[in-house]
């Protein structure tokens, strides 16, 4: 009688699965950890959105953090064992996770899907994420500092013709007293010209911050080349008076970009990613013009520019590279493109509707494609960040702001960098 009943139990348990089906299987998820801006946020979402309806499979869980925490955020994660399976990383942000081995070679996807090519990419940005031949990042953008945006109702009411791409440093200083305004107290109504990219100043003059941005040894912002592009910028802010010193624009209690869009800036010096928020003014036309070339007639431009890395800890490499490509796509750097917040590491999409021949403003940004060209990429050594944040921003801040004389800054700015650099 047990055996009976133990029988028709096992029976109606057989016949109660079939009645069920198949069991429903788990979605495989991929973490994608970024950063960005609402706008950001918005359009990768939509990217991976329509990369979920033809992968019903699949959970991509977008991690989005903002910049300031985003580095040990996910560091502890990595340490943790809670790595996600793609970051985004800038180039800066590249070099310091590289060193630590964290990252999957992209290589071995790269050459066997016949979908996917690196040809139709700039390739210094892909040099960049590129180490002895094999590949960290698929790029996502390439970054100039190399805008400079100017406030063309300003010009015309000053009677000064717009700037052009082969304008010199002589040129920005000249115009950018023309349009330096005082209140009748003596004090700044409105600077002519502010730029944070100083670095600019030193490559465009022949100097260099470091004597390998490869495989750098030793700091040489002690070379007369870079002093003198330093000496330019500093002489931009005391001597002619023409830019406000790190503290004014923290006593102003307003950004440099919000003090372009009310008017208290003629010219901002920074990169494209400024533009969602300055196609927001109503009251005055503007558009952006290149940095400038030194009097020497060289054309340097430090830079950024974003790539998607896939970790080695990550579980599932082969679908988080199907991401990465989807986020790299054609489609998707257009969908980036036509916000103008980033210049498409794509060629194809850089010279394309969405970009050059767009013509949403800056009417001008077709000149970045031109400015890449000439783009230097911060050194790359795990600790060149560190060197950055104890040493080379800190000085030069004294320096910016009449504290400190130029010289005993970079004497410590390269004695300890240096120190840094030949420690394995």
């Amino acid at each position: 009688m047990r055996i009976a009943k133990s029988i028709l139990i096992l029976g109606l348990i057989f016949l109660w699965g079939c009645a069920r089906g198949p069991q429903k299987q788990a979605k495989q998820k991929v973490r994608f950890a970024f950063w960005g801006s609402p706008e950001e946020v918005k359009i990768i979402s939509s990217i991976i959105d329509d990369w979920e309806k033809s992968h019903p499979d699949v959970d991509v869980v977008l991690e989005h953090t903002p910049y300031g925490g985003y580095a040990s955020k996910i560091l502890t994660r990595i340490a943790g064992g809670d790595a996600p399976d793609i970051m985004a990383a800038e180039v800066s942000l590249f070099t310091n996770f590289w060193g630590k081995g964290v990252f999957l070679d992209l290589t071995p996807f790269i050459k066997s899907d016949s979908e996917f090519s690196l040809d139709d990419f700039f390739p210094q940005i892909v040099d960049h994420f590129t180490i002895e031949d094999e590949v960290y990042g698929i790029p996502r953008d390439v970054a100039p500092f190399a805008c400079i945006y100017y406030n063309k109702s300003l010009f015309d009411q000053s009677g000064i013709p717009y700037p052009h791409d082969d304008w010199t440093w002589d040129d920005l200083l000249e115009v950018a007293r023309k349009l330096t305004v005082y209140d009748e107290s003596g004090r700044v109504k409105r600077y002519g010209f502010y730029t944070w990219a100083w670095q600019n100043f030193v490559l465009s003059n022949g100097g260099s911050l470091v004597d390998d941005v490869k495989h750098p040894t030793r700091l040489t912002l002690d070379s007369p080349q870079a002093k003198e592009g330093l000496q330019f910028y500093v002489d931009l802010i005391h001597k002619y008076k023409v830019s406000p010193t790190p503290s004014a624009l923290i006593n102003m209690g307003m950004g440099v970009q919000m003090m372009f869009m009310t008017g208290r800036l003629a010219m901002l010096g920074s990169g494209i990613w400024e533009t969602p928020a300055l196609r927001n003014i109503k009251n005055f036309d503007w558009d952006v013009v290149m940095f400038p070339q030194s009097p020497k007639g060289i054309r340097r431009f430090a830079t950024g520019g974003t790539a998607y890395c896939i970790l080695k800890a990550s579980k599932h490499p082969r679908l988080a590279w199907e991401v990465v490509k989807a986020l790299t796509s054609v489609k998707a750097m257009e969908k980036m493109a036509s916000t103008g917040l980033a210049q498409p590491a794509r060629i194809s999409v850089a010279q394309g509707p969405y970009w050059a021949e767009n013509n949403q403003k800056p009417l001008n940004k077709r000149m970045l494609n031109t400015a890449v060209k000439y783009i230097v990429f911060p050194p790359f050594h795990p600790r060149w960040r560190e060197i950055e944040e104890l040493y080379l921003k800190p000085e030069l801040d004294l320096v910016f702001n009449g504290q400190k004389d130029l010289d005993s800054a970079v004497e410590k700015i390269v004695a300890e960098g240096n120190k840094i650099l030949s420690q394995k």
